[in-house]
């Protein structure tokens, strides 16, 4: 069967519920600079976000953003082993850093965590829903990674999720638009920003 006769999977749109929250995943010195392994060119993901954070912060919404921290060799040790270029993320370390062009309030709430997705090993969850929360827009780096590992997660808890496609990148940009074509075919909506930021 090609893939011109694979019927797609039906789907309605959600949106953004009545109180949403930004979600911006480890938009970090590490991901963001590329003298680091794990880094790449990220102005104008870094620029997206900045755009939302401001919408974000002007409504009194809320911002989470997440970085990766090592306190010792035991945590995330398979991930790790996997992929040798996170032990650059242990505390202390300045890639863990959230990208300084980020307009960061007193309001806004750092998530440390130690794998993919922003909801393993967290408190994000019963953060989200103490607030109230009822969907998240989802941004970061990267795509294939975290991203998708967070967006996924926040839909099984199920908060309505959308990801706003210039607010996110990848090192590969094949998989960057391979990864926002399957999470729009099955978990969250995948729009362009300025919907999103019409949205809001």
């Amino acid at each position: 069967m090609s893939s011109t006769d694979r019927k797609a999977l039906e789907r309605e749109a959600q949106g953004l519920g009545q109180s949403p929250a930004l979600l911006i995943v480890d938009v970090i010195k590490g991901f963001t600079d590329p003298d680091c392994p794990l880094g790449s060119e990220a102005a104008s993901v870094v620029e997206a976000n900045r755009q939302l954070m401001e919408v974000f912060h002007s409504q009194n919404r809320p911002v989470y953003l997440t970085t990766v921290v090592y306190d010792s060799d035991e945590q995330a040790s398979v991930f790790r082993a996997r992929v040798p270029a996170l032990n650059v993320l242990s505390r202390g370390a300045h890639w863990c850093d959230i990208d300084p062009r980020l307009p960061l309030s007193a309001s806004d709430t750092i998530i440390e965590k130690t794998h993919a997705s922003a909801f393993h090993g967290t408190e994000l969850a019963e953060l989200l829903r103490r607030e109230g929360i009822d969907s998240l827009v989802v941004t970061g780096l990267t795509t294939s990674g975290c991203v998708r590992a967070s967006a996924v997660d926040g839909l099984q808890h199920n908060f309505k999720c959308v990801i706003p496609e210039e607010a996110t990148g990848d090192r590969d940009p094949s998989a960057h638009q391979a990864n926002l074509y399957d999470l729009n075919a099955k978990y969250v909506d995948v729009l362009p920003l300025d919907k999103v930021l019409t949205l809001l």
